[in-house]
């Protein structure tokens, strides 16, 4: 699919929910001409919206940080695979984007990305070719993977031997992991070692270094100024050393690393001091939309460490109907786990707007989803506030990655919940 396409897709028909059941598909671009308003009923529910306001605000905010630090944004596109987002990260300053697997930085290539870093192990000579093949299509890109153990190495070596036309070199930077983690060489002798063997092999060029710091974050200050700065004092270590060996080629050296958590401990010590330049590139994802629990929770502890603050706002949220009262104090809403993400916490009730109202109101702190099923949440209430059939309730999310998926569409709505442009993923 040309770029243009995925800019500016059909969205609608059979099976896709949010969409208006009797409506044609529509071009992206045709939209916002509908009038479509959420509260006022112009769309079945449930639906994921995208609040352009805090969109636009993420997008910014996100950047400068970046800019201030000194670092590079090349935020992770798994979050959202949307073409349409990664052109808005682009179009804000985003030096390229990072995609978990050789799929998904495909789309990215095909929806314009020219720098693309997959943060993860390539080992399959499937995806090998599929690199490949990618860059031979789109020449003027740049696309990176990484590297932690020998016996990676030796079966990208065997695909580059049993290829036959010799492809060039394929750029890779070194993982440094943490022990009962993910991936990642575990020692400093490891990883010299093999980046020796990289420098060596006709297979790769050695062009930087890259850790994860995220799965590892508390939310508390110590623990993780801790964790940030002993895994990057690591990082420097090997890369130095790599350095006074000449291990890197190319004009620079790349340095990556970055989760949603804690990159504000990171970004400070991205940019080792070597005898070649060094770029930074912070890897943040989930900021594009922030959510309401996990990383409101995360942000609220950067706050004591910034100072002043952070500028993330929750922009996305999955709206949902009162189907059912069936007893006193539980709700039953048209929205569950094949909706929303359910996979860190339940949803949060963020806003509420009576039948036949236009405006919403920020929904009772008492109220709290305790459950979910395929189609349905279960929304406890007290005696305070009694939602009603017909009643619209706004669902906010904890980990936007695992609600991004969720949906082929979401729509992007102005403070009155007007409908003025959309997003579509490729899951």
């Amino acid at each position: 699919m040309k770029r243009d396409e995925l800019l500016d897709p059909w969205i609608g028909g059979p099976g896709t929910k949010g969409f208006p059941h009797a409506l044609p598909p529509l071009r992206r671009s045709a939209i916002a001409a509908r009038g479509w308003n959420l509260l006022r009923g112009d769309l079945p529910l449930p639906l994921a919206v995208i609040r352009r306001d805090a969109l636009d605000g993420n997008l910014r905010w996100m950047q400068q940080f970046a800019r201030d630090q000194g670092v590079e944004l090349a935020p992770h596109g798994k979050t959202t695979m949307s073409p349409q987002l990664f052109d808005a990260q682009l179009h804000a300053g985003a030096w390229g984007i990072t995609f978990a697997n050789v799929t998904q930085a495909r789309l990215g290539l095909a929806s314009g990305v020219r720098r693309v870093l997959i943060a993860n192990q390539v080992v399959a000579a499937a995806d090998l070719d599929g690199i490949v093949e990618a860059l031979l299509e789109y020449p003027r890109a740049r696309l990176l993977f990484l590297v932690d153990s020998l016996a990676q190495l030796e079966l990208i070596e065997a695909w580059f031997h049993a290829r036959g036309d010799a492809p060039a070199a394929l750029q890779v930077l070194l993982e440094i992991g943490l022990d009962g983690g993910r991936t990642g060489c575990r020692s400093h002798g490891l990883a010299l070692a093999l980046a020796r063997r990289l420098r060596s092999s006709l297979a790769t060029r050695l062009v930087g270094i890259e850790c994860y710091e995220g799965l590892w974050a508390t939310g508390r200050n110590a623990e993780d100024t801790v964790l940030a700065q002993g895994l990057l004092q690591r990082v420097a270590e090997v890369a130095l050393e790599c350095d006074q060996e000449q291990l890197f080629e190319g004009d620079e050296v790349l340095v990556s690393a970055g989760g949603s958590a804690i990159f504000d401990l990171v970004a400070p010590r991205l940019k080792p001091a070597l005898s070649k330049p060094v770029r930074g590139v912070l890897r943040s994802g989930c900021y594009v939309t922030h959510d309401h629990g996990n990383y409101k929770r995360y942000m609220a502890a950067m706050d004591t460490r910034l100072g002043c603050g952070h500028g993330l706002r929750s922009a996305l949220q999955v709206w949902a109907m009162v189907q059912s009262v069936p007893e006193p104090g539980l709700a039953i809403l048209t929205a569950g786990k094949r909706d929303v993400s359910y996979d860190i916490e339940m949803p949060i009730s963020a806003e509420w707007c009576r039948r036949g109202q236009s405006k919403p109101v920020p929904a009772p702190a008492s109220w709290k989803v305790s459950a979910m099923n395929d189609q349905h949440a279960y929304l406890r209430f007290g005696p305070d506030a009694a939602p009603q059939v017909g009643d619209l309730v706004g669902l906010g999310i904890s980990h936007p990655c695992t609600t991004f998926d969720k949906w082929r569409w979401m729509a992007v709505v102005d403070e009155r919940y007007d409908v003025v442009d959309a997003i579509v993923t490729y899951f």
